[in-house]
């Protein structure tokens, strides 16, 4: 099924409870998410936010989309153009974009939607067609509109025992570091958006200068959205282990004065000519009638779906 995003060709895919709309041209993009029934697009749509780069105007459009970190301006801000590539796959198809001049990489996202429920499995690709090796993370960057309530688990799970460095054991909760938190050089603590918590950070959706963004390394896989009745929720792969971009971080959460954006990180890698990194996201949807964007109803809300204990 076909329709347009502001003048630009869309291709849909829709089951029983979820419909999406994926960009034919403009940039590797899914710019909108409905509940079947309804016509609201739980995405954000921005389509006259853009700017000059080194490879011509980027549109950011909204909706979800993957780039390339640690952030530049010369590798993540590619101007987005020519046609993408469909291929059909059962429940669902992927998008190919054309190869970006700028670093030889070639982004694709498979998207497949489960028939029994309100899921959606991405798999996000970049594969290396350049001629040099490309030191890179994938960064899936999910854009919603303002009004709701973000939540990032950020406490590492309590292990049994560990040691000190002398060899005595030492429970690991009392002797050793469990949080990690990254903020960026405009984020202020007192911003009124943010609250932090032993385990939770929370971010509220609202259009307030300068931005906000915070990062984590999250142990938990997941980030929550609620906003007007409806839980919105981002899994995605857990490599603890892993060196992560940004110090570290592999979910982050920005707010500026228009949207909110969750976004989820792999590791870092050094791709060569030829090679490829998949990153993969599940989004899971639900009503949540009469939710408010509180927190007591944000765990509610992540109860029902077995997220919290």
């Amino acid at each position: 099924m076909n329709s347009d995003f502001f003048g630009l060709p869309t291709h849909s895919i829709c089951n029983q409870h979820l419909q999406l709309d994926c960009l034919l041209e403009g940039g590797l993009r899914i710019v909108r998410l409905k509940l079947a029934g309804s016509d609201e697009n739980l995405l954000a749509e921005i389509p006259d936010v853009h700017w000059p780069t080194p490879t011509g105007e980027y549109y950011l459009r909204g909706g979800h989309r993957l780039w390339l970190a640690p952030e530049s301006t010369a590798r993540s801000y590619t101007a987005d153009e020519g046609e993408l590539t469909i291929e059909e796959m059962p429940n669902g198809l992927r998008l190919l974009q054309p190869v970006e001049a700028n670093n030889g990489i070639r982004k694709s996202i498979s998207i497949e939607l489960r028939s029994d429920e309100s899921r959606v499995t991405l798999s996000h690709e970049m594969r290396n067609e350049g001629a040099q090796s490309v030191c890179m993370a994938p960064w899936a960057i999910t854009v919603m509109p303002l009004g709701g309530l973000a939540v990032l688990p950020y406490r590492e799970p309590v292990q049994a025992e560990s040691c000190l460095p002398n060899g005595e054991p030492a429970k690991a909760e009392n002797s050793f570091p469990d949080r990690q938190v990254t903020l960026w050089p405009y984020t202020r603590w007192q911003d009124s958006r943010l609250k932090v918590t032993d385990d939770f950070i929370y971010v509220a959706a609202r259009a307030e200068l300068p931005p906000c963004k915070i990062g984590c390394l999250n142990h938990q896989g997941w980030i929550g959205y609620l906003n007007r009745g409806v839980l919105f929720v981002k899994q995605f792969q857990l490599q603890p282990d892993r060196l992560h971009p940004d110090r570290n971080c592999n979910a982050e959460v920005y707010c500026s004065d228009g949207i909110i954006e969750l976004e989820s990180l792999g590791p870092m890698c050094s791709l060569d000519p030829g090679e490829s990194v998949t990153h993969v996201e599940t989004w899971h949807i639900h009503r949540v009638e009469g939710a408010l964007p509180t927190p007591d109803d944000l765990h509610s809300a992540l109860r029902s779906i077995g997220l919290q204990d």
